[in-house]
């Protein structure tokens, strides 16, 4: 049986309009990226795979559950979609989870592998962040190895949290960014502070070379 609920509709709308905005800025190459939303406790709406997420529509949207299984549809979500359901397993306040591919994203990606992290700090725009109310902090986001073993990236990822080090996104490397917020809108300003923040230190890169 098809999962369908006025929430779900509104969801799907609000994941096709963040992946045109998010396509527009050059976030989403090709058909890369994929965006999701919860439903539910046992639920989220995710965008289904293979689809140009500059052209998504309410249709290019599918339900799954916590497990990654698809709920009502014979379509394929995601290849990526257990770190979607990890994220709203974890963070009670999570209710979207954006995955993009800028060239910024994934070239940081590949020069901070090694050192497994991304240090923000003395940025103002570290306050665009949940959780964040001052420049005079630190910032870290980590930098994953890849791999096409979802089940293993969901539990490195699991290994920083049960370190309790603060997570508020993640880069995979020579891949993207994972980030995810309260409402869709916060999970945009992640997306957008992030590439700021890794535009600023790719640059300082430059410079001082």
């Amino acid at each position: 049986m098809a999962y369908t609920t006025p929430h779900l509709a509104a969801c799907a709308q609000a994941i096709a309009a963040a992946g045109l905005r998010l396509a527009a800025r050059g976030l989403t190459p090709a058909t890369s990226s994929n965006f999701s939303m919860r439903l539910d406790d046992a639920h989220a709406a995710i965008t289904i795979s293979g689809r140009d997420k500059g052209a998504l529509t309410a249709d290019d949207v599918m339900v799954v559950d916590m497990h990654g299984h698809a709920v009502g549809s014979a379509t394929r979500p995601s290849a990526e979609t257990l770190l979607h359901t990890h994220v709203y397993q974890r963070f009670a306040g999570a209710n979207a989870v954006l995955h993009t591919h800028s060239l910024a994203q994934t070239v940081a990606s590949r020069l901070y592998a090694s050192s497994g992290v991304i240090r923000f700090e003395g940025y103002e725009l570290q306050k665009a962040i949940a959780g964040h109310t001052t420049h005079e902090s630190q910032l870290d986001l980590p930098v994953f190895p890849n791999t096409q073993h979802m089940p293993e990236l969901v539990e490195k990822v699991d290994t920083w949290i049960a370190a309790n080090k603060p997570l508020y996104g993640y880069l995979i490397d020579g891949h993207g960014i994972y980030t995810w917020g309260r409402d869709m809108a916060e999970a945009e300003r992640h997306i957008e502070a992030f590439e700021f923040l890794l535009n600023c230190e790719l640059d300082l890169r430059k410079l001082r070379s």
